[in-house]
């Protein structure tokens, strides 16, 4: 989406008020809606809906109302946030044009007071051309469900922290002034993409400065991953400087090998291609150790020393886990012993060892005579327990010769029983059917005081006469 600045003049107090109503509304709601942002944004006269079709006019806001009435913020609109509070801040006063389009973010010139002129990153995540973030990108982490401006404020906020880091430990980067929202400001680089750079005066010096970039990070602790033509700037005087910076990995990433490693052979094959340098093929069947350190070869990353600096642990990289942390903190305490202190606490170790096996002599001795003592003591509760059990045997098979004469006098009594019962309820049913008459019951409410209810009783008083 094109972001067109003219409108930002014409946008009222009520406007952005109502458009931070629905980024809020935005933390729990995918679709926002209308009666909580007139809520969130509780404008004095009213008039929330009004504000809301002037926004929608401008595509500043987009409409849904598939499953009830609501609004969600558009990029522009995101956009219009970011830039309003850059500008009460007083990083900048005025945004230019666009020098820059990546699969991830849109750069701008923006200018200042005194007329120097900066660029402004906007992280624009989840376009069609690179959706594949959750795969490629550790903004995540652990969460499941996520948004797509809010991983843009992620990323922002996360490339921030490493351009801070690495300039004071005096990377070229470029200058990190301000951040908020997923907007980044950061200095204007005087130079090019090495993609479009076609000659250079000293190739070589070039390529071995931007391989001594690449092991200097992965010394501090950190993985680029992305260093290749498109990020990196060179100026007139051939002088390189690191750009994007969200998907530095750590050294201690499961794939940490990997992404080193396509790094340097993006720029092996770059530098091959467009300045025709030669290169001595890279044999993976050769030591390292084997090779002569002083001739120019390959960076490997089992032969960096990952010991210059922490900034994966100062900055969270992706990969840097909590017991790494833990042996860095050792390390850096100097709780880590010596191997000579450790021979030395081996004599000592052996004379304890000496005194343990005269104890456990002693109590295995012991525990034989307890042993004896306590076989003799079950030999006669077991004798004790055999003359109990033939007691209980012959107990329980006179209780069941009981029990059963007991059942069979039972079962005649049933019999007698039942004889007795039949005839009298045949007697019954006799009686019944000989003189057998009508009458109402209790529960019958039918007609209750009519006339027929009148009539029935008058016959029967006709019939007692």
């Amino acid at each position: 989406m094109k972001l067109d600045v003219d409108v930002l003049r014409y946008l009222s107090r009520e406007d952005f008020r109502v458009l931070t109503a629905v980024e809020m509304g935005m933390r729990n709601h995918e679709i926002v809606p209308s009666v909580l942002i007139d809520r969130i944004a509780s404008l004095k006269h009213g008039g929330t809906y009004k504000v809301l079709k002037n926004l929608l006019k401008h595509k500043l806001l987009h409409h849904d109302a598939s499953k009830y009435d609501g609004f969600r913020l558009t990029y522009l609109g995101y956009d219009f946030l970011a830039i309003k509070t850059m500008v009460n801040r007083g990083v900048f006063t005025a945004v230019g044009r666009q020098i820059g389009v990546g699969k991830e973010s849109d750069i701008f010139e923006v200018s200042r007071e005194d007329g120097t002129i900066m660029a402004m990153k906007l992280h624009r995540l989840g376009r069609t051309s690179f959706r594949a973030v959750k795969s490629k990108r550790d903004y995540l982490r652990h969460r499941n469900n996520y948004n797509w401006l809010y991983l843009s404020r992620l990323a922002a906020l996360k490339e921030y922290a490493f351009m801070k880091a690495l300039e004071e430990h005096g990377f070229p980067v470029p200058n990190a002034v301000d951040c908020n929202r997923h907007c980044v400001v950061m200095s204007l680089v005087q130079g090019y993409p090495l993609v479009q750079v076609k000659e250079l005066q000293n190739p070589e010096v070039v390529f071995e400065t931007i391989l001594g970039l690449i092991v200097r990070l992965a010394e501090h602790g950190l993985i680029h991953c992305d260093f290749n033509e498109f990020n990196i700037m060179i100026d007139d005087d051939e002088k390189v400087t690191m750009i994007d910076f969200p998907q530095m990995v750590s050294v201690s990433h499961r794939n940490a090998e990997m992404y080193f490693d396509r790094d340097v052979e993006c720029i092996y094959k770059f530098f091959g291609k467009r300045f025709k340098m030669t290169f001595e093929e890279h044999d993976d069947n050769v030591d390292v150790s084997e090779v002569d350190t002083d001739e120019s070869s390959r960076p490997s990353f089992s032969s960096v020393n990952k010991t210059a600096g922490f900034l994966d642990k100062e900055l969270a990289a992706s990969g840097f886990t909590r017991k790494e942390q833990d042996e860095i903190e050792r390390f850096i305490e100097g709780d880590i012993e010596d191997d000579a202190g450790g021979e030395g606490e081996g004599t000592e170790d052996n004379g304890h060892e000496s005194e343990l096996n005269q104890t456990t002599i002693k109590d295995l001795d012991s525990l034989k005579l307890e042993q004896e003592k306590t076989t003799s003591s079950h030999n006669e509760e077991d004798r004790i327990e055999e003359s109990q059990q033939t007691s209980n045997v012959s107990q329980s098979r006179e209780s069941e010769n009981a029990s059963d004469r007991e059942e069979e006098s039972e079962d005649v009594n049933d019999a007698q029983l039942v004889k007795s019962l039949t005839k009298q309820r045949r007697r019954a049913i006799a009686a019944a059917s000989r003189g057998r008459k009508n009458y109402a019951s209790r529960n019958s409410y039918k007609d209750k005081g009519g006339k027929s209810s009148h009539n029935s009783k008058i016959q029967k008083q006709l019939n007692s006469w």
